[in-house]
């Protein structure tokens, strides 16, 4: 969509071409709201920093849409198919499968949440380094970082969505 018509639709469709980049409801609709936006980098800028900070609640909702790195999302929504997309570089040879799937559910258990990176442009190894790195933050560390990783897959996801 040419952000001409984002600016210009209804609030309730712009929401809804907002939803497979945006997770978080108040976040769609503080963009939403602050539209017109002069270009796609100044949506883009915005989105960054829009419906700062995240909720727990409402980063439990936006990470129940992330499949674990390494599984495929199914299904024919927009935010299977960036999923899939997005996890396209991710090699997962056996043994690479096999550390991503301990590291997932280490995380898990830790963090009682699924592990969330940007994995558009990573490896499978770069992954799971991250993924073991992070093993050592704390919850308050994690959470700045799930924040900063959310933010990131959007911002890929926006400029996918709404062309200059």
């Amino acid at each position: 969509m040419r952000l001409e018509q984002f600016n210009s639709i209804p609030s309730a469709d712009a929401a809804e071409a907002l939803r497979p980049c945006l997770d978080i409801e108040r976040w769609r609709n503080a963009i939403v709201d602050a539209r017109p936006f002069d270009s796609r980098d100044a949506l883009i800028g915005f989105a960054a920093e829009a419906a700062t900070p995240f909720t727990d609640e409402e980063l439990e909702q936006a990470l129940s849409h992330h499949p674990r790195i390494g599984d495929r999302a199914t299904g024919q929504s927009a935010e299977a198919s960036m999923s899939r997309n997005e996890q396209s570089g991710v090699d997962t040879s056996d043994d690479v499968a096999a550390a991503l799937a301990e590291g997932n559910r280490a995380y898990e258990a830790k963090f009682d949440r699924v592990f969330l990176i940007r994995a558009a442009g990573r490896s499978a190894d770069e992954i799971l380094a991250a993924l073991t790195e992070r093993l050592g933050n704390t919850a308050e560390e994690e959470q700045a970082i799930v924040d900063q990783q959310l933010r990131e897959i959007a911002s890929l996801r926006l400029e996918g969505v709404v062309s200059a």
